[in-house]
């Protein structure tokens, strides 16, 4: 048999590229430190108009940096750990879609897919510009320290009810579909009272009022431990004539999305900090108009509305002087 020799160079690059495929990871790989994510669990979708769906879902385990939303093959959102809900709007009506949810690590590696999950837009209603009625009288009962049971008596529309959305503190934290008149809430704290309210929508987007609220009290204790920004810090910064307050902290971790914190100046509240758009995901910045004067000693402190409604603890209290 006649042996043929290598040239040289002909097969480095085919022998590259063989080394690569072997050393290279996949993002839905090991390759990172650590499991990849666990799939997110609880998934449900409920078409709350007929271009929109509401999709929520159980935490998936630890090391999780963020979801992704997936409408059959195709990303159509994304949340950080911290929120458990999303609503898929741009939708077609009279058309059933397909959902799964998956978790992303830190480095960007994603988790096995949630379970599908299906849903159907209802008919797009030309002209409708009736709500719904006030949803009936709202019962509940706590199940423990983080969950409460809630139900209610149905609300009228001429053409349908599509969903009921749950409010705490005028904010929504929960929907369920229109045939569907009880819920568990989850994500609470303990020691804590909470005011919930119900509102129905209709197919064309239209919101009744409100129902009268529901008064439970979690059992347990809460001392607020946890709930308060951590690595706050606060320096003075001279501009054009002008001193201002530079703030920086770390949001708290907890069961949902923060956009809103009450800063106390001198021990007065002086502001109210709303996120316009989507919170940070990491450390918070804001600045605060001191005055022309310098060497003026001011007192500040935060603490965040949680995604509950009710306010955390405060932040270690800082010192600063403008024009040091």
């Amino acid at each position: 048999m006649r042996r043929v020799p290598l040239r040289p160079g002909r097969w480095a690059p085919l022998c590259a590229a063989l080394l690569l495929a072997a050393s290279c990871g996949t993002a839905d790989g090991e390759s990172g430190e650590g499991p990849v994510p666990g799939a997110p669990t609880g998934v449900t979708a409920d078409a709350g108009t007929a271009i929109s769906v509401h999709v929520m879902w159980n935490a998936a385990d630890s090391g999780v940096h963020a979801y992704e939303v997936y409408r059959g093959p195709t990303k159509v959102g994304e949340v950080p750990a911290a929120q458990h809900m999303v609503d898929v709007t741009r939708l077609k009506p009279s058309t059933p879609y397909v959902f799964t949810v998956r978790a992303r690590s830190a480095d960007g590696r994603l988790g096995p897919p949630s379970r599908e999950v299906r849903a159907r837009t209802p008919a797009y209603v030309a002209a409708d510009h009736v709500a719904p009625s006030r949803p009936g009288r709202v019962t509940g009962k706590v199940v423990d320290g983080r969950a409460v049971q809630l139900s209610w008596a149905a609300a009228r529309d001429d053409r349908g009810v599509r969903s009921y959305a749950i409010q705490r503190a005028g904010v929504k934290i929960h929907a369920v579909g229109g045939a569907q008149t009880a819920t568990v809430v989850t994500g609470l704290r303990p020691g804590t009272r909470y005011a919930f309210t119900v509102r129905a929508q209709d197919a064309a987007g239209n919101l009744s009022p409100a129902s009268t609220p529901v008064r439970l009290t979690t059992p347990g204790a809460d001392d607020r431990r946890g709930t308060a920004p951590t690595g706050f810090d606060v320096v003075s910064r001279h501009t054009a004539g002008s001193y201002y307050l530079d703030l920086a902290w770390d949001p708290p971790t907890v069961d949902g999305v923060i956009t809103e914190y009450q800063i106390r100046l001198d021990g007065d509240t002086d502001s109210s900090l709303v996120w316009g758009g989507t919170p940070p995901s990491g450390r918070a910045h804001h600045s605060l108009y001191a005055g022309r004067q310098a060497g003026r000693v001011h007192r500040v402190r935060l603490r965040a509305r949680l995604p509950d409604g009710t306010w955390g603890g405060f932040s270690a209290e800082r010192t600063v002087t403008t024009g040091r």
